[in-house]
């Protein structure tokens, strides 16, 4: 038992010593975690309107960043009101998003807003935790004035 203990311990520190750590549960986010957001962020500004709930949105403090899990909201025109992991993207044109693959993935989202108004898109993003691009999920709900997107890293 002790051999066990002592194994566990070395495997431990030699992860440690390398600069990464083993995945747990909870680090990332899941995508029944996502959709949950983006209902919570719906009955935020059906309660509280859009202009107050969006700092909230994007307080990095808040309930609405966890991890590497953020909003996205646009409004009918395709334009982003909120974004929880870079402000600077908030007034730019979302329809028109290419991931670096070159996927058109704003014109996914357009799509499920004219037709079934929510859906999941996939597309390669960077991540905010690993600073790697990586293959990425989002669930689209569109809701009022707004569609409403977050998502989740592929490891």
């Amino acid at each position: 038992m002790r051999y066990l203990h002592l194994v566990v311990a070395v495997a431990w520190l030699c992860a440690a010593a390398s600069g990464t750590t083993p995945a747990t549960a909870g680090e990332y986010a899941t995508k029944d975690e996502a959709v949950a957001l983006v209902k919570q962020a719906i009955g935020r500004v059906a309660e509280v309107g859009m202009d107050k709930a969006k700092p909230e949105f994007m307080d990095h403090g808040g309930k609405f960043v966890d991890r590497d899990l953020y909003l996205i909201i646009i409004d009918n025109q395709g334009t982003r009101v909120v974004h929880g992991q870079n402000p600077k993207l908030v007034g730019k044109m979302y329809f028109d998003s290419v991931d670096v693959n070159g996927k058109e993935y704003g014109k996914e989202v357009q799509q499920i807003v004219a037709g079934p108004g929510k859906g999941w898109i996939s597309f390669a993003f960077k991540d905010p935790i690993s600073g790697k691009v990586l293959p990425k999920e989002n669930y689209v709900e569109k809701a009022g004035d707004y569609t409403y997107l977050a998502g989740v890293y592929t490891r």
